[in-house]
């Protein structure tokens, strides 16, 4: 077969399973067959790049980091919509439809997806460009981080010459909990909610960042369509649907009682659809009747967004238990008398921290309103006072770690208790995780998936316990096998002999990261001597203040910290550091790199910064002394001329290096 026609045999094998897999949920082929047939056009349009076609799945995860995103004007105005909060006020609206309209109108209703609101634009049916809501007339182009999203297709069946299309992009909440679950082993902040997940996740500057996120759309309007014409809103989504869009679940409708009953048939059922939502969308289905009523100046006339309100009940403290979770922040749990919120049964709820508890007051034994925050975290509203028993007394979080008996410290930027224990079982993935992380020991192989087998097969107990692995035993894990777990022996054995710094980054101490990690290596030289310093002596050292000081001593001071220096030690784990300050002459700098630098990669331009004293830092601000642009650098640059900062070529800077 020619290489064209394999091409695009593989490119319409691919993309209709993608249809099938993203759209219809009903894939037609295993993940690795998936695999190995893209792998096949990599290969190919490798080989072949004047036939690389838009609509190739290798096309989807741009290459490049965006600088920022650029003003798009839309054509056609993403309205917001007049919001409703009760059955008398849908009545009310549906009134005046039938009054302007003549007769009774017909409504189409859909659930109103929690996401962030975007504009589709494709040409003669190749998608060109997708853009933020923003304000609604104008928002911003991200349509690279938008190419990632797998439910959107890239090409169209049919060719018009233009067509735009409405959508809510949105994380699904079983992807939203499992990235959360891994930010925690990571020691990540941990994203809010969904909504704020995905709307972050779509301004990302890097789409690689954007696709990890697995986001995914609910295309809900049709803004544009040239060469076409349709007679009813249900007619543009059925349209839109055999482009192989994503379209929102909508029934249509006739009067009053019925759009009152579908909206509280998506409120019951609110829980069934893998987004969250926030309401249900009333919309008049005629195009026609949509013409005729028009828009005031902030919404249109011919749609309203009702609103759930949260639901409340009362139920009842029986006890506050306290969790440690893996990054070792305490975090108090109301357990509670079973009570039935928006479908699911509740027995416990977040406390959050001390400070919410004694805020509310909330004691083992009182009446408490309980609703679920953004209708997923079950939440205790107020305490009812009047119903609190005799003999109650104020909670206050445990002075000691209820897991491993270290004590707890409390954040300093914030209301959170902490475990300070090394080697505190609660917070043993993430310690191994991070330890083994590339910015660490940069143990290949090691990652959380691995990590979690050897602590639920209970080969490990802590990050020591690594460096007694035996390849026989690590080869009996799931998808390992003898080559895998050599491989995994041999870089923990490498790891070995990484310089201090690494070490140091690896144990999680908290204010200490990779810079700070690189400055005490190179000023103490030994581990013995950073474990005998004070506050007053890591205090006067440029960029350590008096808060990480603190974090340092007290880490040190565990029993648990020093065990596992000892056991580290006797694995043979280098505890010296080789690196040094070739001389000074950035001492007090801060230098921003942009663009794409041909004579350094960005790490070893870094890395020489640093070795002269200098900071490298990610963003331009006023206390930056240079900015070092490379090729194609966009808001970094602009910034910095905005704020008269100089700027240096890659030539320049290299001068200064010598």
């Amino acid at each position: 077969m020619d290489y064209r026609e394999r091409m695009k045999q593989l490119r319409d094998i691919l993309n209709e399973n993608g249809y099938r897999y993203y759209v219809l949920d009903a894939p037609t082929m295993s993940d690795y067959e998936y695999d190995m047939l893209n792998r096949e056009l990599e290969e190919l349009e490798a080989q072949h790049p004047e036939e690389v076609t838009p609509d190739s799945p290798t096309q989807r995860i741009g290459g490049q980091t965006l600088e920022g995103f650029q003003p798009y004007a839309h054509e056609v105005p993403l309205e917001s919509l007049q919001d409703v909060f009760s059955d008398e006020e849908v009545a009310e609206f549906c009134e005046r439809m039938d009054e302007a309209l003549g007769g009774m109108v017909e409504y189409s209703v859909e659930p109103k997806v929690d996401g962030l609101s975007v504009a589709l634009e494709y040409r003669d049916g190749v998608f060109v460009r997708g853009a933020t809501r923003g304000d609604g007339r104008v928002g911003e182009d991200v349509t690279e981080n938008l190419k990632t999203v797998r439910s959107i297709p890239m090409v169209l069946p049919d060719k018009l010459p233009r067509l735009i299309v409405r959508g809510e992009v949105y994380m699904a909440r079983s992807v939203f909990e499992e990235i959360n679950a891994m930010r925690e082993l990571q020691g990540k902040p941990l994203m809010a909610n969904p909504r704020n997940a995905a709307a972050g996740s779509l301004r990302q500057l890097d789409p690689k960042i954007c696709a990890e996120r697995r986001l995914d759309i609910q295309v809900f309007n049709l803004q544009l369509a040239e060469g076409k014409e349709f007679l009813s809103h249900a007619e543009t989504l059925e349209y839109l649907r055999s482009q192989r869009f994503k379209v929102i679940p909508h029934k249509t409708l006739h009067g009053t009682a019925e759009v009152q009953g579908e909206i509280a048939r998506i409120n019951e059922e609110r829980l069934d659809y893998p987004f969250d939502i926030d309401g249900a969308v009333v919309k008049v289905n005629s195009l026609t009747d949509r013409t005729k009523l028009g828009s005031t100046a902030k919404f249109p006339k011919w749609a309203v967004a009702f609103k759930y309100p949260p639901e409340k009940k009362p139920s009842r403290v029986l006890d506050i238990v306290v969790q440690v979770g893996r990054t070792g922040v305490l975090t108090p749990r109301a357990v509670l008398e079973p009570v039935r919120l928006a479908g699911t049964t509740v027995t416990s709820a977040t406390l959050h921290n001390q400070d919410y508890i004694a805020e509310k007051d909330i004691r083992v034994g009182d009446t408490v309103i309980v609703q679920k925050a953004g209708e997923i975290i079950p939440e205790i509203v107020e305490v009812d006072f009047a119903k609190r028993p005799e003999g109650t007394a104020p909670y206050v979080l445990p002075e000691l770690c209820p897991v491993c008996g270290a004590p707890v410290v409390r954040d300093e930027d914030g209301a959170a208790l902490r475990c300070t224990g090394a080697e505190c079982p609660a917070q043993l993935l993430r310690n191994i995780t991070h330890f083994a992380s590339r910015g660490a020991m940069d143990i290949d192989g090691c990652g959380p998936a691995v990590i979690q087998q050897l602590v639920d097969t209970g080969l490990i107990r802590n990050v020591a316990d690594l460096y007694s692995l035996h390849a026989q035993d690590v080869a009996q894990l799931d998808r390992m096998g003898a080559k895998s777990a050599e491989n995994l022996i041999r870089a923990i054995e490498n790891s070995k002999a990484n310089d201090l710094s690494r070490l140091i980054y690896g144990l999680g101490i908290r204010q200490v990261g990779e810079k700070a990690a690189k400055v005490l290596a190179m000023h103490f030289k030994t581990m013995d001597g950073l474990v005998a310093a004070t506050e007053e002596e890591l205090t006067d050292i440029n960029d350590v203040g008096a808060i990480t000081a603190r974090c340092i001593t007290a880490y040190f001071a565990q029993p648990q910290s020093q065990d596992l220096l000892r056991r580290l030690r006797e694995a043979g784990v280098n505890m010296e550091s080789t690196a040094e300050l070739v001389d000074e002459r950035f001492a007090g700098m801060t230098f921003v790199l942009t663009g794409t630098l041909t004579r350094f990669d960005r790490k070893t331009a870094q890395a020489l910064i640093e070795e002269r004293g200098g900071k490298a830092a990610g963003s331009v601000s006023k206390r930056t002394t240079y900015v070092v642009a490379g090729e194609a650098a966009g808001s970094k640059l602009k910034k910095a001329q905005e704020l008269n900062i100089p700027v240096l070529t890659e030539d320049e800077f290299a001068d200064m290096l010598q």
